[in-house]
């Protein structure tokens, strides 16, 4: 080995003991008589000190060091000169007094500085993704992403789950997204796909009698990418037999618990996790993944602002739209800079507008509330007693600010939900040590698209219906509920599960309501229907997706940096400047021919 002890770990306990360490020269810094540097490995800094009087040569050797060259030094462990300590570093009591140094190897300048607290262009960090890797951030982030995964290896093998790893190679089905193909140079003009999961292929093991299946399974999908999606991406995939719902959101709570106590000690987490139907959700919150850690929910108050003579309400309750909103706590003294910013905020959200009514907190209690109290760009058309019932409606109070949107209801609620987000982010009200879990359950089976004029499964279309709910398959899909749950954290979907159809007729049936032919059915699907054929137990799993916990729980926003080698929001890797051309020779072996798109 070039090292006996790590950087980070020398203590004063330490102190005398001659030691050898190896890494990387992070700072140098020249105090005449004596060169100091800070030392750096996976494990942290060590502060490094040339003495000539210790070591001519090492002194004149490190006098030539430079940022990142890797260096190997031996000496002996000291006590820092009082005053000199660093509290902020857990070796900061102790330095290595050098006698001997040797270069493994010289470095050239770096394209950005190896530190936490710099902004640096993200193609840039991806172009030099091997040097951006080096921060301590970085390294804390893969280092946590091993930590989870081994602790799911552990968990699920102690409860009997066994690993199978299945195949990325395999037949273009559709999973809701686009898929990666991929040509067969052995069968020209056919391909196989890259898996957007391993959905029919987990349900397959439960009916060859495994039972309890996991993987940590590399997924690929062809979409527009955005903070947490990567064209491809990591999950946690594991299914069950015999088993029910709760069961299955048992197995992952009872997991995630863990990894949370284990991997962040100084968290925290909501435990039972918390349970919302998918109505429940969308009435509260307005999205089917909200955000439990702060408070703010939507009220609906289209009767009351319908009475108003704000043409605006008048005109959407009698489309039968709505008209909702939430209150800001302390925001009523907000000024005409604060509540455009609102407003311009709901408009990137698609309002067209944003209503806010503001209590001036010299109101004794809303019952008392007079005219000179409210504030709003709708005032003339808002009389005290109808701003009197929508803040008893929506609980405001004096000081507080209304935030009311009015429109079609999925855009009302999107708008709401964002804007929601944004006001706890200004007000502070973001725990980030706060791991606040959900399960989201009771999905509708199916979503009509307008468009194409059909029906199209809500999440997939392996999900069971809920046995009351049968009764409507044929005759109105859309009143269906499933046995379909969503893990949501901190306002972010963290997996999708369900129980899964098993029985051979009704899979078939569900893909005829969604406009598969007979043909389709079976060129598509005929090897999970013949299987269920055979004796499929009833069975149910999930997939979580593994980038966006380990993003959760180290405080990041995007995927991309818990990713060793991600690609940028245009699905480009900077590194190896993929995708890119191949050569005429390969496209020839593949009997494939490039057409590109007219300008």
């Amino acid at each position: 080995m070039y090292k006996d002890t790590n950087c980070g770990e020398p203590r004063e306990s330490a102190v005398g003991s001659q030691i050898t360490v190896a890494g990387w020269v992070h700072r140098r810094r020249d105090h005449g008589n004596l060169i100091f540097i800070d030392l750096r490995d996976r494990s942290g800094l060590l502060q490094i000190v040339f003495n000539p009087e210790y070591s001519q040569t090492a002194h004149d050797l490190a006098g030539s060091l430079r940022s990142e060259w890797v260096v190997q030094i031996t000496g002996k462990v000291v006590r820092r000169l009082p005053g000199a300590e660093n509290p902020d570093l857990p070796t900061g009591a102790v330095e290595l007094s050098a006698t001997d140094l040797v270069v493994l190897n010289r470095a050239l300048t770096p394209p950005f500085e190896i530190a936490d607290d710099i902004e640096v262009d993200e193609n840039t960090r991806l172009k030099y993704r091997f040097i951006d890797l080096r921060r301590p951030r970085m390294q804390r982030a893969l280092k946590l992403r091993h930590e989870v995964t081994h602790i799911m290896w552990d968990f699920l093998t102690a409860k009997g789950f066994t690993q199978v790893e299945t195949p990325i190679l395999i037949k273009s089905t559709p999973e809701g997204a686009r898929d990666y193909v991929v040509p067969s140079r052995i069968h020209p003009g056919e391909f196989y796909a890259l898996p957007q999961s391993p959905q029919q292929l987990k349900q397959l093991l439960m009916v060859s009698g495994l039972e309890r299946y996991f993987q940590i399974a590399r997924c690929f999908r062809d979409e527009d990418l955005r903070a947490d999606r990567q064209p491809e991406h990591t999950q946690l995939d594991f299914e069950m037999s015999f088993v029910h719902q709760d069961d299955v959101m048992a197995i992952v709570e009872e997991l995630y618990s863990r990894i949370v106590h284990e991997t962040v000690p100084d968290g925290t987490i909501s435990a039972p996790f918390v349970r919302l139907t998918y109505a429940e959700s969308m009435d509260r919150f307005g999205t089917d993944k909200p955000d439990l850690r702060f408070g703010m929910e939507l009220s609906t108050v289209t009767e009351i602002a319908a009475r108003s003579d704000a043409r605006v309400f008048q005109s959407v309750a009698s489309s039968g739209g709505s008209i909702r909103g939430f209150i800001a706590p302390g925001c009523g003294n907000y000024g005409r800079r604060q509540t455009d910013e609102l407003t311009e905020f709901a408009k990137q959200s698609g309002a067209q507008g944003l209503v806010f009514i503001a209590l001036d907190e010299s109101a004794e209690s809303i019952e008392k509330l007079e005219d000179d109290h409210i504030k709003s760009p709708l005032k003339k058309f808002l009389s005290v007693e109808i701003v009197r019932e929508l803040a008893t409606k929506m609980g405001a109070g004096p000081g507080d600010l209304m935030l009311i949107v009015a429109g079609a209801n999925r855009l009302v609620n999107t708008v709401l939900s964002n804007l929601r987000n944004e006001m706890a982010r200004r007000l502070e009200f973001v725990d980030e040590k706060h791991f606040a879990f959900a399960w989201i359950y009771d999905f509708p089976l199916f979503d009509w698209d307008e468009d194409l004029k059909k029906w199209e499964p809500a999440h997939h279309v392996f999900s069971s219906p809920k046995p009351e709910h049968m009764q409507y398959l044929d005759t109105d899909p859309g009143k269906v509920l499933a046995n379909l749950f969503d893990l949501v954290c901190n306002g972010s979907e963290m997996g999708s599960g369900s129980i899964r159809i098993h029985d051979r007729d009704l899979q078939a049936r569900m893909f005829s309501i969604i406009g598969y032919t007979e043909d389709q059915i079976s060129e598509r699907f005929g090897q999970l229907l013949t299987a269920f054929s055979y004796g499929a137990p009833p069975h149910g799993g999930m997939g979580l997706g593994l980038d966006r916990l380990v993003a959760i729980l180290v405080g990041e926003q995007a995927i991309r940096e818990v990713i060793a080698f991600p690609k940028t929001q245009s699905a480009v890797d900077p590194l190896f400047e993929a995708p890119s051309p191949i050569t005429d020779q390969q496209l020839e072996e593949l009997h494939v021919r490039v057409v590109m798109p007219r300008s």
